[in-house]
């Protein structure tokens, strides 16, 4: 038995159905979460286990940014990040924020921070104070400075230890896109 299903009904379900951002994946398992006044922030308490998302290689481009509260120009340059999370957010673009903040301020400052702010793109918290053990498998390059911005894209990474201008962080975003579609 065959069954037919009219092309109004198709197109029902198509736009009635909860819709996933293409860009959206899910992060690994985190060892806690950090969670107030609606706010939740996965907290990965040892480098390795956020190490999958800087090896596996995606048709989504990742924009991986390691900022901190304390840190003057990764606060400059935020809001060009969020921005390009919620333009991006249904295309296959992933923004990741990895806050660097310090253990103990975590719910007195990181939490209203990102309160005050409503930031869009996803925020989660590296707790790893061996940054020596870590900072080579991110880019050999890195000193470890923050900002410090990591895109992957098919087999391309790039790196920038370096405050971005919106322009300049859209442009390289741009050129990611159009040389791995």
């Amino acid at each position: 038995m065959t069954v037919r299903i009219s092309p109004i009904i198709l197109l029902f379900m198509f736009f009635t159905l909860p819709r996933v951002p293409v860009g959206a994946q899910s992060l690994p398992e985190p060892t806690r979460l950090l969670a107030q006044d609606g706010i939740r922030v996965p907290i990965y308490e040892g480098f390795e286990q956020l190490h999958p998302l800087f090896t596996h290689e995606t048709d989504t481009l990742r924009v991986i940014n390691f900022w901190a509260t304390w840190c003057a120009p990764c606060v400059e340059e935020l809001p060009y990040f969020d921005e390009l999370a919620r333009e991006q957010r249904e295309q296959p673009v992933q923004v990741i924020l990895i806050s660097l903040d310090f253990r103990k301020q975590l719910e007195k400052r990181l939490l209203p921070f990102l309160r005050e702010r409503d930031l869009q793109a996803t925020v989660v918290v590296l707790d790893d104070p061996d940054a020596d053990s870590w900072i080579d498998a991110v880019d050999p390059s890195w000193s470890g400075a923050i900002p410090a911005t990591l895109l992957l894209h098919g087999t391309r990474r790039e790196f920038r230890e370096q405050t971005f201008t919106r322009e300049e962080l859209h442009t390289l975003v741009e050129s990611m896109m159009e040389e791995y579609p």
